[in-house]
């Protein structure tokens, strides 16, 4: 066993392979099973490969197996045996060096000497977020690889990465919401100490780091739990990926203890700042005390008896649900921290580019959806969505705007097009300039997709690396996703989608870090920090206020709209835009000192009229 130390963190789990005095405690639930047994061998060294040993697990009641091995420790290669023969990974495995199939690997946490002791997460108001995926952010596509661009973001002005899901998912290539083993770092990115190597260094250079986590399913290769475990899912609920899990039916308590534990796993033992949790509009539980609440609870209380600051808890939620994002009193979150604001994305993605297919329809042309969504954070606050059939959402001005999350390129929004063109592909320059510009300094956080600051000329597109049957269902699946737009009606246009099995998808995703010495992506890059240079230092110090609300909006034109909000000291920031192509008028004189300008007013009279992509941001 390793030498414990003083930096050190370690999360303690139910279940798992505990590294404890008396050599390693292995423990499963799997109540389909009458019995267990362990196979275990220890890494093979200079002698050659070593012997496996398979041992009975002894059977501790409600469907746990349990046993210690004292000649185990770090590095010991296992895995549980079913009664049929079959070899299944650990559930909790930490690391999987044979990828989803393969044999787990004993880690000892309490090996990593961490150097980040005096770190203390930042303020969520100071947050300016950085959307990255691991294996196409470098060239290499690791933990490590990572660590090299740290400096660029600092300088860019970002405080915080948010990394896409790094749960283990089958091959060697995934954007990570096909993973299985929740607890361990996919071995493509490195191991678990080069994932806290990054967090170390990012930490070092003042970078929060959150991490994408998926509990709304599993992947469909690797996902063991049915064979053992069917308690684990229910057919009460169904998702899109199938039979949902069990967190609200019987024997669903060790369920979410899983997750629970996946959650306070991530954060105590690679410290991170905060999780987003995907898709929580598909996590169902009818029970008296809704998973997210009592996830975001523990979390909570956790964090505060350990120190270490404030923790982040970010939703992807289609719902639009205000109520998860209460406040209280003292304006702190009550579960969750923010909402990613698809929203936003909407309005400023249609004005920029005027597509009007799927959802993008309902915002095409509605000024009034625009100023409220800039505003209030929800466009739709409980109106009917014509494109779900439903109404959606909560009434949302009572919120602060840091509540929101505001973006105009994610992974999402980029890789589900066909072929993953990335927003400078398809809107004039001087569009994406103006809605950059309203993005970057809205009250709201603002988050940047990676490779956007100097707009990347690498698609992102959607990749995986499935074996057989479901290798070629997915294949097909891609195309047939979009026969039903004009664009595609044709075969031989669908052929021309990118193969999201093919090695070279994945590879053409790869950001080129030598653009940015280019001209034109150069302009890009000091477009940016130039303007989270302003945000850095007129709008951050301004935006803590207790009982902090929505701003208020006029409605000027077509695309063109005035919002200002109350900030600390009485101060009123304004936000004056014309997001079209055309003239627009109605727009007063600067409120105050001007902090950032695109586009002319066309007059100066005192309701000017501002030509197309104008924004004005002022603070009086």
């Amino acid at each position: 066993m390793a030498e414990r130390n003083s930096n050190s963190r370690t999360h303690y789990m139910p279940q798992g392979a505990e590294v404890q005095a008396d050599g390693v405690r292995f423990r499963l639930w799997a109540p389909g099973c009458a019995e267990i047994r362990l196979e275990h061998r220890a890494v093979a060294g200079a002698a050659g490969t070593s012997t496996a040993e398979t041992v009975l697990m002894k059977s501790t009641g409600e469907g746990w197996h349990e046993l210690t091995v004292a000649s185990a420790g770090a590095g010991t290669r296992y895995q549980y045996v079913l009664p049929d023969g079959l070899h299944v990974p650990d559930p909790a495995s930490r690391f999987q060096p044979e990828d989803v199939h393969g044999a787990s690997e004993v880690i000892d946490p309490a090996a990593h000497v961490w150097q980040d002791a005096e770190w203390v997460t930042r303020p969520w108001h100071e947050a300016v977020v950085y959307e990255m995926h691991i294996g196409t952010f470098t060239a290499a596509g690791t933990f490590r690889a990572a660590i090299e661009k740290l400096d660029h973001l600092v300088k860019l002005g970002v405080s915080c990465i948010e990394v896409m899901p790094v749960a283990d998912f089958p091959g060697s290539r995934n954007w990570g919401y096909d993973g299985v083993l929740l607890y361990a770092p996919d071995s493509s990115y490195g191991r678990p100490e080069d994932f806290k190597a990054l967090i170390d260094a990012a930490h070092a250079r003042g970078l929060m780091v959150m991490l994408d986590v998926v509990y709304n399913h599993f992947g469909p290769d690797g996902n063991y739990l049915p064979v053992y475990a069917p308690a684990f899912f229910t057919e009460r609920h169904h998702t899109p990926w199938g039979a949902a899990v069990n967190y609200d039916g019987a024997h669903s308590k060790p369920v979410r203890e899983f997750i629970i534990h996946n959650a306070l796993y991530w954060i105590d033992e690679f410290n991170l700042d905060g999780l987003r949790l995907d898709a929580i509009h598909a996590i169902l539980d009818d029970g008296a005390n809704h998973l997210l609440d009592e996830l975001a609870d523990r979390v909570r209380a956790a964090r505060r008896a350990g120190g270490g600051g404030p923790v982040h808890l970010v939703l992807e939620n289609e719902e639009n649900q205000a109520r998860r994002l209460r406040r209280g009193k003292d304006g702190a979150p009550l579960h969750y921290t923010a909402q990613w604001n698809d929203d936003v994305h909407h309005v400023l993605h249609v004005a920029a580019t005027g597509e009007d297919t799927g959802y993008y329809v309902e915002y095409l042309g509605d000024t009034d959806k625009l100023g409220r969504a800039l505003a209030e954070g929800f466009a739709f606050q409980g109106e009917m969505m014509e494109f779900r059939g439903e109404p959606r959402g909560e009434p949302s001005d009572m919120l602060p705007p840091t509540a929101f999350i505001a973006f105009i390129q994610n992974h999402d929004q980029v890789g589900n097009r066909a072929f993953g063109d990335r927003l400078t592909q398809i809107a004039p320059p001087e569009a994406v300039r103006a809605i950059a510009a309203v993005y970057l300094l809205l009250p709201q956080v603002p988050m940047l997709f990676m490779g956007e600051e100097w707009a990347a000329a690498q698609p992102f597109l959607f990749f995986c690396d499935f074996d057989g049957e479901l290798a070629e269902a997915v294949r097909k699946g891609r195309r047939a996703e979009f026969a039903k737009f004009p664009e595609f009606q044709d075969e031989a246009m669908r052929e021309r989608i990118p193969d999201p099995q093919a090695e070279a998808t994945f590879a053409s995703s790869k950001l080129g870090w030598g653009d940015i010495e280019k001209p034109h992506h150069a302009a890009w890059l000091d477009f940016y920090t130039r303007v989270l240079s302003v945000r850095r230092e007129a709008l951050i110090p301004a935006l803590l206020i207790e009982g902090a609300r929505g701003g208020r909006y006029s409605v000027l034109g077509d695309g063109a709209v005035m919002v200002t909000w109350e900030l600390k000291r009485g101060q009123v920031l304004t936000l004056d835009a014309n997001l079209s192509g055309r003239t627009a008028s109605g727009f007063a004189p600067a409120a105050g000192r001007v902090l950032w300008q695109e586009g002319q007013l066309v007059d100066g009279a005192a309701y000017g009229v501002a030509g197309p992509w104008f924004v004005r941001w002022s603070i009086a």
